[in-house]
Parts: C-alpha cells; structure tokens; sequence
C-alpha cells in the first residue's frame, strides 16, 4: 500500500496519493493534474477515484480535468450536489482499492457535504484518516465559510454539526489511526494549525483544543467560533466553480501563454482594462517595473494575495514572469480561480527597458539610512501587516493599515505626504506600494527587511502592548 502526501506550500493544501495492488486514488487534487497521472503511470496503477472531502473555497480543485483524462469517477458525500456528473456516496459506504477500502465518513460541519475518508488494510485494521477541512492537526475547520453559499448555514448551525461529527464519528476511531488533512499552518481554511502536516489521531485527541474529551456543545461552539477572521473574498467564487465546473486548465493554459512582445503588450494594456501583474521579487520590481503594474512575488504567498487583492476572479491579467516562469505563473493563478491571463511579457522586463519603453521606480531604504533621517526629522510609518502582528509588537507612532483591507482606508492618505512602509520582511509592503502608486501615490518608500531589520537594528523603540495611536 502507498499513501503520499502531496503538499504545495504556497496553498498549505495536502493533496493524496493512495495505491494498492495498481488502484489508484487521488484525494482533492490541484488544477494541475499531470503529477497524479505520471505517478500512477511510473507505477503501473489506474486511477480509479478522484475522493473530494468537500467544495473547497481556497483553491480550485483538478476533479474535472484528471476524470476527463483517466477516467475516473470524481466522488463526493451526501448532501453534495455538483452540476456534473459524479458518484454520490452514502455514509459508512466502503469503496473498494485492490485489497483495501476506503469507508466515506460524512461529516458536516465546515461545509454540510464534509466528508473524511478512512482508509482500512486488507485486515480491516484502520490505518489513515483523510480529514478534508473537518479535523487539521491543531484545529479544526472555519465554520463560517458556507454561509456565503446558503445563508442559513450561519456559523453557528455549522459549528454544532462539527461538535457532532467529531465526537460521534472521527474521536471513537483508534488512537493510533493517522490524521491527514487538506491543509496545514497558513491556510485560511482555520485558525490555529499546526506546522505539521499529519498527526495520530491520539495524539490529537490530547493537544488539539477542540478534541477535549470534557468540552460541552457550547464550549466547543463558543472557541470555535472566536476569533476567526473574514475569509478572502475569492473563497465563494472558488465554491462554486468547484460546485458548477470550469474551463480545462489546457485551455486557460493556451490563453495565457501568448507571448507579446514590448508593443504588443503596450497595446493590450492600454487597449483593454487588463491588470499588469509583476511577479518578480520586491527587489527587481523596486529597482524598476511598468507603469501602473502591481507586484505580487511569485516566491511568496502568491496565490492567496491575488485572491485577497484582485477582488474580480474573471479580470484580464497580463503577466511579466523571469523569463521560464511563465507558465507557473499562469497555472498558480488558475489555482484560485482567475482564468483570464491574456499573455504574457516575452523576454520580461529586461525585453521592456531593451525596448526604450516607459517605466517607474519605488524608492527603499535601508534601515541605516533610515536610523539617519529619524535622527534629523519624525518620520511617518505605515505597518502593512495583519492586527495581530501589529498588537504584538509594533513602531510606537506606526499608523496599522493591513494590506487585506487596503481598499478600505486608501482614501484617509495624504498622496503629498511622506510615508515609510514596512511589513514583516518586505513581501507585503511592496504589494502595498505597488497597488498605491498605480493609483497616483508617489510618496510611499519601502522600508528594506521590514519589521525585522527595523527591530533587529535596536535603534528604534518597540512597544510590545497596544498603543492607542491613529488608525487608518
């Protein structure tokens, strides 16, 4: 028997691998799905079911694409309806793989059609828990999400179907059964994971606070349902493209692969409402980039700041990608749903500046400099990073502006004053920067390192307590 854990870091999503005797099964997979059919093919195994824990919000599952290209049948729970065709499986209903089988465990909760797969050996002995977003290690799944989709889902409604489900269907199973779930520390999906990807379900049952064997009905409702955050605003979209289906990711492929050369582009960007995305690192993108592009690195958290920043799913987006990256770009966009990558920059930027072509700047500092200048006049900052991060410790007089709710207070700046932003390390202050000065604000400079050079530094003073100071 081989179970594989398939992990793509920028979406902290664990994707499955499970093979006995040449059957295959591959439990939510991405969009890409040529990974999952070249190891079946290494192996000498079919595919036989492609096994969905639930509709997924954070990214676009690869269900249709790999049953179109192998065959098989896509499965989901009760209570899932999806507008094509698929097997709806019954509660405790055993699936057959070689000489093992997977029994569907409905559990409603996260989503009303949730379900864990529980894979048994040949024995019948339990071996593995495919949790989907019902139980993670640390933590269990948001119940906030469905409501978008059916608003009588309040949280909650959801949170006590998952105070059930974990204890009348996952908590009874053997302590030494291992949990895999579909996410791990990063993902939206909740709010307390852990690093670790797998765990014994034991092991759980003593660490993970919404496992704890004395919690009453409201307890549980009560913790699960603090402090939760608004999801990113793609997450409905994604419901239910997963639910209704999307174009095959070969043809959203073939769309964003049009090479343009420096004119050809120009034209497209002028000619049409397409968004310019930079995925370059904050770096290249500072020392020059098109005008009214914005940068999100492709090394960073990509995938889910495209889906929090670009609040159109079906916008045209032109790309500029290090020459080789392009398709990777365009196929971690489709990830979370936007489909609409028209082309691409041929050559990259160096193709532009090679061109004689228009571009920008973004001043930085480094923290050096700056020590010098906040010795000489009082500088304004601007903390990108999320609240939590900010009340834990932050710049005394730092005005709070999170980068997730950027659209929000834009309008309280001053485009004539100077600001100094800063995130964590640099990543989001330059998306921050990035989406300003396409918007006419020309007097934003980045802080280089972020929070952690400007604390490392010891030259500037840090309150560690909430300061009631101005925020934007």
């Amino acid at each position: 028997m081989i179970i594989e854990q398939m992990y793509t870091g920028c979406l902290a999503q664990g994707a499955y691998y499970i093979e006995c005797d040449g059957v295959a099964a591959i439990i939510d997979p991405l969009r890409e799905v040529q990974p999952y059919i070249d190891k079946a093919s290494r192996n000498g195994a079919s595919i036989k079911y492609i096994l969905e824990t639930h509709f997924h919000a954070d990214f676009v599952s690869g269900h249709l694409d790999l049953a179109q290209k192998t065959g098989a049948a896509i499965v989901y729970g009760p209570e899932a309806a999806p507008q094509f065709n698929f097997y709806s499986a019954a509660d405790g209903e055993e699936l057959p793989l070689g000489k093992a089988t997977i029994t569907v465990i409905h559990t409603p909760g996260h989503t009303m059609e949730s379900c864990c797969f529980l894979l048994k050996d040949e024995t019948g002995k339990e071996i593995a828990l495919f949790s989907g977003d019902t139980l993670f290690i640390g933590d269990v799944g948001r119940p906030d999400l469905a409501q978008k989709i059916r608003p009588e889902l309040t949280p909650a409604v959801l949170a006590e179907h998952l105070y059930w489900s974990l204890r009348g269907k996952i908590m009874p199973l053997p302590d030494d059964v291992v949990v895999y779930p579909a996410h791990g520390a990063g993902s939206a999906c909740g709010k307390n994971m852990c690093k670790e990807t797998s765990d014994t379900l034991g092991h759980q049952k003593h660490t993970n606070y919404a496992l704890r064997s004395n919690m009453t009905r409201d307890e549980f409702i009560r913790e699960v349902m603090t402090g939760l955050v608004a999801p990113p605003a793609y997450f409905p979209f994604n419901v239910l493209m997963n639910m209704q289906g999307y174009e095959s990711l070969d043809k959203v492929l073939g769309r964003g692969l049009r090479a343009l050369s420096p004119s050809a582009f120009e034209i497209v960007a002028n000619e049409t409402t397409a968004l310019i995305l930079d995925t370059r690192d904050p770096a290249s993108f500072a020392k020059g980039h098109i005008p009214n592009s914005i940068n999100i690195g492709i090394d960073g958290s990509f995938a889910p700041w495209v889906g929090a920043l670009i609040p159109d799913i079906k916008q045209e987006i032109l790309v500029v990608a290090e020459t080789g990256r392009e398709q990777e770009v365009i196929t971690r966009l489709a990830r979370v749903g936007y489909d609409q990558a028209v082309g691409y920059l041929v050559g990259g930027y160096e193709n532009w500046i090679r061109a004689g072509k228009e571009v920008e700047h973004v001043t930085s500092v480094t923290v050096a400099q700056l020590t010098v200048q906040a010795a000489q006049q009082t500088l304004s900052f601007i903390d990108v990073r999320k609240r939590s991060e900010y009340d834990s410790e932050h710049l005394p007089d730092a005005l709070n502006m999170p980068l997730d709710n950027i659209n929000e207070h834009m309008q309280q700046l001053n485009r004539n004053h100077t600001y100094y932003v800063h995130c964590a390390g640099g990543y989001r202050s330059m998306i921050f920067i990035s989406i300003l000065q396409a918007r006419g604000f020309f007097n934003l400079i980045n802080v280089e390192g972020g929070f952690k050079a400007l604390k490392e530094s010891g030259a500037f003073r840090i309150t560690d307590f909430v300061k009631p100071v101005t925020q934007l």
